[in-house]
């Protein structure tokens, strides 16, 4: 345990100084009234704020994911069957691409309020909203990684006579991965900002909720501890994804 500890804290130990510094930053600033008190409070107050409201802002965690976490696999598995439909027929993907890019350009926050008004809940404009913000990155990287496979890999298929299902799923998935992953993982911070932005302003429940309601009450010290509770979760989530990412694609490193 003490060498997994010391190898965390040797791999992240400049990750770790930069957090001490802004954090000591802002106390200093706050602390010593040098901006206005009421929007930025004390590390104190926002300490207090934290441990006093930690189990609230986990039940609006847990209906934060629960939109979260059908979303990314709705993604995840659209991104997966366009871009293999495209990575593997050129002259779709010729005809397509431009289409695809034109769409993907669109940010998500400006289909918002078409979203929230036309869909029949919220939940539902949620949904779309995150698929939409998240699909891009998944789908390029996936018709990217098998335009870009190695013919070798597809020759030795040939000689195997692997065909339909078998070949996607022994040679041309395995070969994508490294990029398909990238792109997922690119994915997952611009998908949680929008389900942040999506409950700001519907929502009921959620971290997104969380803050827009504290600060709407002008509770700043609850606002920023909102703000450091979804920061925690955030870099949690990417750090599991980037792990799996290691242990899938070990074979590339």
């Amino acid at each position: 345990m003490m060498k997994v500890i010391q190898t965390f804290f040797r791999k992240y130990r400049i990750t770790i100084l930069v957090y001490i510094g802004i954090i000591a930053l802002y106390a200093f600033v706050a602390n010593n009234r040098l901006v206005n008190a009421f929007l930025f409070p004390t590390t104190t107050a926002i300490c207090k704020a934290f441990l006093g409201d930690l189990n609230v802002m986990r039940l609006n965690l847990i209906a934060s994911l629960s939109i979260l976490t059908p979303a990314i696999l709705i993604s995840l598995i659209l991104a997966l069957i366009i871009g293999i439909i495209m990575g593997s027929n050129k002259g779709l993907r010729e005809a397509l691409h431009p289409v695809l890019y034109t769409i993907s350009v669109v940010p998500s926050i400006l289909l918002s309020p078409f979203a929230l008004l036309l869909a029949p809940s919220f939940r539902m404009a949620s949904l779309f909203l995150i698929v939409y913000e998240s699909i891009w990155s998944t789908v390029f990287g996936t018709i990217t990684g098998i335009m870009t496979i190695d013919k070798r890999y597809l020759d030795k298929a040939d000689v195997l006579k692997l065909r339909g299902l078998k070949r996607y799923l022994y040679v041309i998935l395995p070969a994508a991965s490294p990029s398909i992953i990238s792109g997922f993982i690119n994915s997952l911070s611009g998908t949680f900002v929008m389900l942040v932005y999506a409950e700001m302003y519907g929502a009921e429940y959620g971290m997104g909720y969380y803050v827009r309601q504290n600060a709407a009450l002008g509770l700043y010290d609850r606002t920023w501890a909102g703000f450091i509770f979804m920061i925690i979760v955030l870099v949690i989530v990417m750090q599991c994804f980037e792990k799996i990412r290691n242990r899938i694609l070990h074979w590339t490193m």
